[in-house]
């Protein structure tokens, strides 16, 4: 922190996303196939370190970039079909997660405990159930009077903490998974609540769940055209039973739903291509993003699991902060990604500096944590 002290660094940020608490590695007395977070210990010790020591007189903001908790796998719940969206459904689910990452928890709590130490949470689609005011409120009772310390809402989707960079989750630019967070539950007559999720939810739940059942990597695989490509040489049978139910299901509730809004056949196909564009080329949307925002510098997403740093000629800064997720990435180039917890970093010297001065006043990085707690062993992923 001596490096700080000479910079003068006023406040720190981090970003970390996609980390997919869900229900726990052992349910009902069984491996939990659906448990993609196997870190706790890691990210106790990341809470705890941002906290203490170098970092107890420095205010740090945690900004929790979407996916921190994964409402999409949870199936062990006495509610099916519709029922699966519903408040209630959804205040179970989060109570099972809460429950099996309960040290997790303490530590945010810990963390937030410490003078000038806040968190800023920003709902990405796999926690989207957080639009029921009930499950914040339930959230947010973990925290005692720090509470205050936590912002969550519905209203928040972009995140400024300094001038100059911006923040947000990412699945806003794929049609199968971006939704209206303030329009986004539904009531019945009789007063019952349901989440109205985006059909990227459904195939999660339907699709991705039931497989994953069998092969437990099914969604942890990057490029997805690679994973199928090496699933039809070396696992065939599976693969190909794969790519069938994603064809049935994509035509039951996509192409269905564009026929019957009685389109020609062009705007059907243009359609179903945009809604086919997941995992696009964030480059393009950097680019995009800062044409609509020249008041920006940085733009930090998640989302894609795909951690990257990039710097284009005119300044600009793009980073997706990747996951703490146990990922397979069977491109050559990203080798070296595989299983690094990753998280933003964010460094500012002065809180009050004009735009044109964003450079001298505020460094941005992609780190990886490698944890402090050296224990004499880890689980088997």
């Amino acid at each position: 922190m001596k490096s700080h002290q000479k910079n003068n660094v006023q406040k720190v940020v981090l970003v970390i996303s996609d980390l997919h608490l869900s229900a726990g590695k052992m349910m009902r007395g069984k491996r939990n196939l659906l448990e993609d977070f196997h870190y706790d210990n890691e990210l106790i010790d990341f809470l705890n370190y941002y906290s203490r020591g170098d970092y107890k007189d420095i205010p740090v903001e945690l900004v929790i970039n979407g996916d921190f908790l994964d409402f999409l796998a949870v199936p062990f719940v006495e509610y099916y079909d519709d029922e699966f969206w519903s408040e209630k459904a959804s205040l179970a689910k989060l109570k099972m997660i809460l429950s099996a990452h309960a040290g997790v928890i303490e530590a945010l709590k810990n963390f937030i405990s410490h003078p000038d130490k806040n968190v800023v949470y920003i709902i990405g689609n796999h926690d989207a159930e957080f639009v029921f005011d009930s499950l914040k409120q339930e959230f947010l009772s973990h925290f005692g009077d720090d509470a205050h310390k936590i912002t969550l809402s519905n209203n928040l989707t972009t995140h400024v903490p300094t001038k100059g960079i911006s923040i947000l989750h990412g699945h806003q630019y794929e049609r199968a998974h971006n939704f209206d967070q303030s329009n986004a539950v539904i009531e019945t007559v009789s007063g019952e609540k349901y989440f109205n999720p985006p059909w990227g939810s459904y195939y999660v739940t339907n699709v991705i769940n039931k497989y994953k059942q069998e092969r437990s990597y099914i969604n942890s695989v990057r490029p997805i055209k690679h994973f199928l490509i090496h699933g039809i040489l070396f696992d065939t049978f599976f693969t190909l039973r794969f790519i069938l139910s994603n064809i049935y299901y994509f035509i039951m509730v996509r192409f269905w739903h564009f026929y019957m809004m009685k389109k020609n056949v062009r705007q059907i196909i243009q359609d179903l291509y945009r809604e086919l564009e997941l995992f696009q080329d964030f480059e393009t949307v950097t680019r995009q993003y800062f044409e609509n925002h020249p008041e920006s510098k940085v733009l930090i997403v998640g989302h894609t699991h795909n951690p990257s740093l990039r710097m284009f000629p005119d300044g600009t800064m793009f980073i997706n902060t990747g996951t703490w997720t146990r990922m397979v990435n069977l491109d050559l180039g990203q080798w070296n990604y595989r299983n690094v917890l990753t998280y933003a970093k964010i460094l500012i010297k002065n809180t009050d500096y004009s735009i044109e001065d964003f450079d001298k006043n505020v460094e941005v990085d992609l780190k990886y944590w490698m944890g402090i707690n050296n224990l004499p062993y880890s689980e088997y992923q």
